[in-house]
C-alpha cells in the first residue's frame, strides 16, 4: 500500500488501538466469574471503552467487533484442543494488524493496471498494488464478491489483503500421476520420478557453513553485514537500561526489510512450486515429520553438554529456512484445488533403505547425498533424496499412508466421566 505519512500514523494508531482492545477484552474475561461471561457483556464492555478513552476511539467500531470475534474464537479453539489459552499481545512482538469485516466499505476502484484505490475506514482513499483480479464493480455478484479486507504491517511496510467469496467447480478427482517427494536441505524438494525442484540457491557457504542468508544476492549479503557491524557498534556505546536510540533503531530497521525481502522471496518459491506440483500429480506422498523436535537444540546442559552443538545449531537454520510445513500446508490445499490428494507416510528409515532391494544396510547412505547399497546382492547407488523420495512412494503403494484425524474413529466421553464407566 502506499500511504501517506499521515496515514501511516493513522493506521498505525488503529493498530495499536486493537492490540490494546484484544489486551484489554483478555483482562475483562479472565476476571469476570465464568457464570458472568457472555460476548453481550463484552460488546457493552468494548462500546464503553470506545466511549471514554480518546485512543481507543481511533479504531472503528466494526474493527473493534472483530477483535472481539477473534478473541472469541480464540478460546473455542482452545476449547477444542486446536490451540492453548489467548494471551496478552506484547507490544514489540505482536504483528501489527487491522481487519475490516465489512466489504461494502472498501469501495475498491481499479485506476491502473498495476494500482487500484481503496477507502479504509478512519483514513480515507489509499492506492495499493493492484496484484490479482479483483471481483469489483460488474465482475461482482452475490456468489462472487468481496467480504472485507485485512491491513498487515511487516519491515516493508503496510499490506493489504482482501477476502474473497466465490463460488468454485468441484475439480474432477485425480488419482495419477503420483509422486513421493522428500523435503532436504541439500535438495529442497525431491521427487520419486527424479524431477527434484531445487531453488538454485546452496545451503551452505564454501568453507562448509550454513548460508542464512541465501535469499539475499552477494550485494545485499555485504549490506547485511555492514549493518549489522554497524548495529553492533552503536550498541555498544549503550549503557545498560538506556533507551535505544533513534539511529540504532533506524539500524535495526534496515535490517529487518532486507529479512523480509529474503522471506517473501522463499515465500513465493514456495507458492510456485507447490502450485506446479498440484497441477502436474493427481497424488502427492511426503513424510509424517515432526518438525519442532528435529530443531531442537542440541546444547544440552551443564553436567550433560552435548555434542556438536555448532553443526546442530547450522542445520536446525537450515531446516527452519527450508520452512517444510509451510511447503506441506500449501501442497495440501493446492492439490485438492485440482482434484488431487495429498497423503502423508511414517518417516523412520526412509533415508536409510534401499529404494530397490528393500534392504536396511549399515553404512548405505556413505553422506548427505551419496547413497550406495551396501547390500551383495543389490548394489544400486544414487541420490540420497532421490532413494528416499522412492521410498516414500512405495510405503503409499504398499497401504503405509496415515490416516488422518479427521479420519479416525473418534471416542467421545461426558466430561468427568472415567473410561471404566463411559464403555
Amino acid at each position: 500500500m502506499a500511504l501517506t505519512p499521515v496515514q501511516v500514523r493513522l493506521v498505525d494508531a488503529q493498530a495499536h488501538a486493537a492490540r490494546a482492545t484484544w489486551n484489554l477484552l483478555h483482562d475483562f474475561w479472565t476476571m469476570t466469574p465464568k457464570c458472568r461471561r457472555s460476548l453481550k457483556a463484552a460488546d457493552e464492555a468494548i462500546r464503553q471503552a470506545r466511549k471514554e478513552i480518546d485512543w481507543l476511539g481511533v479504531l472503528p467500531a466494526q474493527a473493534a467487533q472483530a477483535v472481539l470475534k477473534a478473541y472469541h474464537q480464540a478460546w473455542k479453539n482452545c476449547w477444542e484442543g486446536r490451540a492453548g489459552e489467548p494471551n496478552f499481545k506484547a507490544r514489540l512482538r505482536t504483528v501489527m494488524s487491522v481487519d475490516i469485516p465489512q466489504g461494502r466499505d472498501l469501495q475498491i476502484t481499479r485506476v491502473h493496471r498495476r494500482w487500484g484505490m481503496v477507502s479504509i475506514p478512519k483514513a480515507g482513499r489509499i492506492r495499493f498494488r493492484w496484484t490479482k483480479d479483483l471481483p469489483v464493480g460488474k465482475h461482482a455478484d452475490k456468489d462472487n464478491r468481496i467480504t472485507g479486507a485485512r491491513l498487515v504491517k511487516d519491515a516493508l511496510g503496510w499490506h493489504i489483503a482482501f477476502r474473497v467469496q466465490s463460488l468454485d467447480t468441484v475439480p474432477e478427482p485425480r488419482t495419477s500421476p503420483e509422486a513421493g517427494i522428500d523435503a532436504g536441505v541439500n535438495i529442497p524438494l525431491a521427487l520419486s520420478d527424479g524431477n527434484h525442484q531445487d531453488h538454485g540457491r546452496p545451503a551452505r557457504l564454501p568453507n562448509g557453513t550454513a548460508d542464512r542468508d541465501k535469499w539475499l544476492n552477494p550485494d545485499e549479503k555485504a549490506k547485511l553485514l555492514r549493518l549489522e557491524q554497524r548495529a553492533a557498534h552503536r550498541k555498544s556505546f549503550r549503557k545498560r537500561g538506556e533507551k535505544t536510540s533513534r539511529r540504532l533503531q533506524n539500524t535495526y530497521d534496515r535490517i529487518k526489510r532486507l529479512r523480509a525481502t529474503a522471506t517473501r522471496r522463499a515465500t513465493d518459491w514456495q507458492h510456485r512450486t507447490t502450485t506446479e506440483l498440484a497441477r502436474t500429480y493427481g497424488v502427492i506422498v511426503v513424510e509424517e515429520l515432526d518438525i519442532p523436535n528435529m530443531v531442537k537444540s542440541a546444547r544440552g546442559t551443564i553436567a550433560n553438554p552435548g555434542k556438536n552443538v555448532a553443526q546442530k545449531s547450522g542445520l536446525n537454520r537450515s531446516i527452519s529456512q527450508e520452512a517444510w510445513g509451510r511447503t506441506v500446508t500449501m501442497l495440501t490445499y493446492k492439490t485438492a484445488r485440482h482434484g488431487g490428494t495429498l497423503h502423508k507416510v511414517p518417516a523412520p528409515n526412509t533415508s536409510l533403505r534401499c529404494s530397490a532391494c528393500g534392504f536396511t544396510t549399515p553404512g548405505s547412505r556413505e553422506d548427505q547425498a551419496t547413497f550406495v547399497c551396501k547390500n551383495p546382492d543389490c548394489g544400486w547407488s544414487g541420490n540420497a533424496d532421490h532413494n528416499a523420495a522412492r521410498n516414500v512412494l512405495h510405503l503409499y503403494r504398499t497401504g503405509h499412508a496415515l490416516v488422518p484425524a479427521a479420519g479416525r474413529a473418534v471416542v467421545r466421553r461426558t466430561r468427568g466421566v472415567k473410561p471404566a464407566t463411559a464403555r
